[in-house]
């Protein structure tokens, strides 16, 4: 818990392979805590993360959202917000342990799931005139997908493959036990 972050203060960490809408949900379930007037931070774990060159033996710079993740939501606690709604990928349970470490709140992980089909139409959408960096994305939502189906790290998940933006918002707060 960070120094003078509230007692209730809880996390909600959007878990999933690349393409799922991890981001665009978390911004919607921040719409939909503001909306019922609770105070609360959406943070995209992309943005602390994105250092180049990433150290030797951390490909996706994890060293440095651990770092950047411990300040910003200290400060969002301190500040009073007790609802963190956090999107990136979390691969294993020591994973978990140090992201929950640097939250310095409750954390609850949920999953957002969908056919690899749907994915890769999505993903073919947002890198429609950057052949390397589809590649790259449709040979990494299968692996990551794969990994996380086998880490078993999140407390729920959500079908974020069928229905809106904002059904699947409602169905992650719903299953995550929170307003």
């Amino acid at each position: 818990m960070h120094a003078n972050s509230p007692r209730d203060a809880r996390a909600l960490f959007l878990n999933g392979t690349v393409g799922v809408g991890k981001t665009t949900v978390a911004e919607t379930v921040g719409d939909l805590l503001a909306d019922a007037g609770i105070p609360h931070s959406v943070v995209d774990l992309d943005w602390l993360r994105k250092s180049w060159p990433a150290p030797p033996g951390d490909r996706f710079n994890f060293g440095m959202l651990l770092r950047n993740l411990r300040s910003v939501t200290g400060h969002y606690l301190d500040a009073g917000a007790t609802r963190l709604v956090l999107a990136g990928v979390m691969e294993d349970q020591d994973e978990r342990k140090l992201l929950a470490d640097a939250v310095g709140a409750e954390l609850t992980v949920c999953r957002l799931r969908a056919e690899l089909s749907v994915i890769h139409r999505r993903l073919a959408q947002r890198h429609d005139s950057e052949p390397e960096a589809l590649r790259w994305h449709l040979n990494r939502s299968g692996e990551l997908d794969r990994i996380l189906s086998r880490s078993a790290v999140d407390d729920c998940t959500v079908d974020a493959g069928t229905g809106s933006v904002a059904d699947v918002a409602v169905a992650v707060l719903r299953a995550a036990g929170w307003p």
